[in-house]
């Protein structure tokens, strides 16, 4: 149960990654956390660690895929403040030549259909808040295209034309839409889950790169962003390391 006037954030995907460590700075910043992902035991660990700290936290196993199951959730919400769509996620790097049409559709309706699904089956919750926050988690990837990546970039260029058109719809009403489009950014799975559990290409997309940025960084910029003042729109904002001048000029050291 919330407490009274305690807004409440739902984070998708927060099993790992940016969406833990989101669910984390959140809750550190005042908000009662609704911690959503399809792996039941790890939000489960999260929220135990969270309440254990002193903070307000609630899991609940969601595939955000699953349109009657996102139905339910928003459902079983008392309020909802801020959501934030981080689910998502690559799969391949194969050129368009050969890639796998099954890992585009994947790709598709985890990035854009389950973002679709959240933000419409919370968007009356949020208007209703008074004070509402969307947050579409894109990428760089959205914004530009390298090769081998046509298949996440398309999917990503969907997440960010889904904010951008939202916030032209629902103008004037007291909900903000905000994109967050991180670069490289090296967490335990994104890399390892795109090729499948070989860490050798997983470990190559980041070698002799300094410092990629972190889950903990790219989460920084989604509470900074959130905690603006209410009258305070930040539309996009694109957060890359130094190292990464675009999406296919990156610095490494040998």
């Amino acid at each position: 149960m919330t407490a009274a006037g305690t807004p409440v954030a739902v984070i998708t995907g927060a099993s790992s990654g940016i969406g833990a460590a989101t669910a984390r700075q959140l809750a550190a910043a005042g908000y009662h956390v609704v911690l959503t992902a399809r792996r039941k035991d790890r939000v489960e660990a999260l929220a135990a660690e969270f309440t254990g700290a002193g903070y307000q936290a609630t899991a609940y196993a969601l595939d955000v895929t699953d349109r009657q199951a996102v139905d339910t959730f928003a459902a079983s919400l008392d309020r909802c403040d801020v959501l934030v769509n981080n689910a998502g996620g690559a799969l391949g790097a194969d050129p368009v030549a050969t890639g796998d049409p099954a890992d585009w559709r994947t790709m598709y309706e985890v990035n854009v259909i389950g973002t679709l699904h959240t933000t419409q089956a919370l968007l009356p919750a949020l208007t209703a808040s008074g004070d509402g926050t969307v947050v579409i988690l894109s990428s760089t990837a959205g914004h530009a295209t390298y090769e081998g990546g046509a298949g996440y970039v398309a999917a990503k260029n969907g997440a960010r034309v889904l904010a951008e058109t939202l916030r032209l719809e629902i103008v004037g009403t007291p909900v903000r839409v905000i994109e967050i489009a991180p670069g490289m950014v090296k967490t335990e799975e994104f890399a390892t889950t795109r090729f499948r559990g070989d860490e050798e290409k997983a470990g190559k997309v980041y070698a002799g790169v300094a410092e990629p940025l972190t889950a903990d960084d790219v989460a920084e910029t989604v509470t900074w962003a959130v905690t603006r003042p209410s009258h305070v729109n930040i539309d996009l904002l694109v957060v890359r390391p130094r190292a990464q001048a675009s999406n296919s000029k990156v610095h490494r050291e040998h």
